[in-house]
């Protein structure tokens, strides 16, 4: 008897979550409202707390938004971006939208331990860094925080932040040729809500990259997009050798790196 309560209640969870799903799909746009808790409650006979689990489900998977004190609407779609060496611009280009940043810092400093062992370099090495919060179609998805070694490109924020970080290299001779990209997922920090109005979800996606100029790290990077706008698209292929870059052994703490040797390649599942 338990059992089939149980199933039962989650029939009416699923019938209100679908039934909310196909009015986003055809009857409601952006930024409508959705029926009230007491109308769907009153509509399938069911109790609050199930209208709410079937509400909160959508707004995890991103199709409505809740606006305190206003209610829940239907959420702009998900921004959908492929996992490519690009920039936030030109894969947001690629998808028919507008891309737009704003600076929030723009500076010269020493680079501190995690920037400096990203980069190859030793702590204290000036790098240009950059933070900016990055839009589609006028709507906040990320901020991007970016480092790149000042003596590979002394010139780089003369005229201010470029439009595109990766076309200043190019421009310079250092095209970035490879990455590699570590993703997790966290709750935002109030500066984080704030920078990217988020209301609703806390959700964020959090990434790390480093970007290789042939041998040479050009750049490091961390972004948190908006969990709520913001998907991956990952093309998946038949597993090679995997390539990672060469790092350098303690005995060479005190000594540049040596950008002769081509990065090495070991067994896809191997210890990097």
């Amino acid at each position: 008897m338990v059992r089939d309560s149980a199933r039962s209640g989650e029939h009416k969870y699923l019938a209100v979550r679908a039934f909310l799903a196909d009015l986003v799909t055809t009857e409601l746009a952006v930024g409508d409202a959705i029926p009230s808790e007491r109308s769907l409650t009153e509509k399938f006979g069911v109790s609050r707390m199930t209208v709410r689990q079937a509400i909160d489900a959508l707004v995890t998977e991103g199709v409505l938004e809740r606006a305190q004190g206003r209610g829940t609407f239907v959420a702009p779609p998900r921004a959908d971006f492929e996992m490519r060496l690009t920039t936030f611009g030109e894969e947001a280009r690629r998808r028919g939208l507008v891309p737009g940043a704003t600076v929030l810092r723009c500076e010269q400093l020493p680079s501190p331990a995690v920037v400096a062992e990203a980069l190859d370099r030793e702590v204290g090495t000036p790098v240009h860094h950059v933070v900016r919060l990055r839009t589609a179609d006028g709507n906040p998805m990320s901020v991007e925080e970016s480092w790149i070694p000042v003596d590979l490109a002394p010139d780089l924020l003369d005229d201010g932040v470029p439009d595109s970080l990766y076309a200043a290299l190019r421009e310079r001779g250092l095209d970035p040729t490879w990455g590699e990209e570590v993703i997790t997922a966290a709750d935002a920090t109030p500066e984080e809500l704030e920078s990217l109005q988020m209301q609703g979800s806390r959700a964020v996606m959090r990434t790390a990259r480093r970007t290789f100029g042939g041998d040479a790290a050009v750049m490091y990077s961390r972004a948190s997009y908006r969990g709520d706008r913001y998907s991956v698209f990952v093309p998946l292929r038949e597993a090679r050798p995997t390539l990672v870059p060469r790092t350098r052994s303690a005995g060479d703490a005190g000594r540049p790196a040596q950008p002769s040797a081509p990065p090495g390649r070991i067994p896809e599942g191997s210890p990097r």
